[in-house]
């Protein structure tokens, strides 16, 4: 088949959606299609360039406010256009209702290209970048939440990372058009339960005799990492450990203060922005892996570290609960709540029995959602609305 991806972020920017959209592209090629990328340009200027085993090409773009390392092509329509009549695809997919993507279904339902569109969006993630329209957040999610149903519902199939994105987008019962969950996946041969290797300690300066927590992800405002870091200032209180940090976003400079104002800058760690093979032995180092964000349709992050073998601390929140399992492979706490999220922390580090039971199970979770069973999936929705 001749696939088309539609992606508005895209490798290099680090985030869940570039990751699978990158993942997706990468196992499909590898499986003997040919695939096209069209993302948003990293220089402003069209170009195009080989990643690996597919093409990616590059839209006319600026740097989009709000969030760091992010662009955004606002006005592709002409280039998107040119780039499906060249590549003439047996099937467009379309990762976010962004530019690109409103682009690509306006002008494949035009020509009657099939679509796929994965939601991987919640509008909460951007109300929180947005503080001063706090007060219209209600109104405002409902509104994004309905244009966002009305533009799925011009593709011909709907896919989400989860059958809690599906119901926490509330638009299933509105949608005319088939609907499935299909994990993200991840590529588990990537990830092991080996010890870090001595030199990824001494890049980042952490400590190889203390207990490690680690997050993985954006630091933007709707992660709420503030509430992990308060909890982690109250864990220090009854064990020894380090908070490791690994990301950047727009409340980077906010989450420092704060572990400035905390007194705790000795036990954490911002690593900030790492190289992509760092990623992997990163995710080694840790004792527990926490997730404090409550908007997550999946979260890659989390399945990456449950691959690692880590137990995991997150909120009773978002898609959350389908990886964490509580008193299985670690604790479920209630969102922003940072004394519950601390007691977890405590708890686990404490008891390396309990360590033990949470990794084993992390690891069996992590196996459900392997990349080539997602491929599979994608795939056959490919081959069923071409047909």
């Amino acid at each position: 088949m001749k696939i088309l991806i539609a992606a508005d972020l895209n490798f290099p920017v680090i985030n869940g959606v570039s990751t699978f959209t990158r993942n997706l592209a990468h196992g499909l090629a590898a499986r003997g299609h040919e695939v096209l990328v069209i993302a948003p340009s990293q220089t402003g200027k069209r170009y195009k360039e080989v990643d690996g085993n597919y093409v990616v090409t590059r839209t006319t773009a600026i740097p989009l406010p709000l969030y760091q390392n992010i662009r955004a092509s606002l006005t592709p329509m002409r280039e998107v256009k040119k780039i499906i009549d060249e590549f003439d695809p047996d099937v467009i997919h379309i990762q976010m209702l962004m530019w690109i993507g409103q682009a690509a279904m306006k002008y494949g339902n035009k020509v009657g290209i099939p679509i796929v569109s994965t939601n991987h969006a919640m509008p909460e993630n951007l109300m929180d970048n947005l503080k001063l329209l706090a007060p219209l957040a209600r109104p405002i999610n409902y509104m994004l939440r309905d244009y966002g149903r009305r533009f799925h519902s011009k593709a011909d199939f709907v896919t989400m990372p989860t059958q809690s994105a599906i119901g926490m987008f509330r638009i299933a019962e509105k949608m005319t058009v088939p609907m499935k969950a299909v994990s993200n996946g991840i590529d588990l041969s990537r990830f092991t339960t080996d010890k870090a290797p001595a030199e990824i300690y001494k890049k980042y300066d952490l400590p190889t005799d203390t207990p490690i927590v680690t997050y993985v992800g954006r630091t933007d405002a709707e992660k709420h990492i503030w509430a992990l870091v308060k909890a982690f200032d109250r864990a220090l209180k009854h064990v020894k450990a380090h908070l490791l940090i690994v990301g950047d976003g727009s409340d980077a400079e906010n989450l420092r203060a704060l572990v400035a104002e905390l007194g705790i800058g000795k036990s954490v760690t911002f690593a900030g922005r790492v190289p992509e093979e760092d990623l992997a032995p990163l995710h080694r180092v840790g004792t527990i892996f926490a997730m404090p964000s409550p908007m997550e349709l999946q979260s890659i992050a989390t399945l990456e570290a449950m691959a690692s073998g880590k137990p995991v601390v997150a909120v009773d929140a978002g898609a959350l609960g389908e990886l964490c399992h509580s008193d299985v492979n670690g604790f479920l706490c209630e969102q922003d709540n940072d004394e519950e999220i601390g007691d977890a922390i405590v708890k686990i580090i404490k008891d390396p029995a309990l360590q033990k039971r949470f990794s084993e199970a992390s690891l069996k979770i992590a196996r459900e959602n392997d990349l080539d069973y997602t491929l599979d999936q994608f795939i056959a929705i490919y081959e069923d609305v071409i047909k």
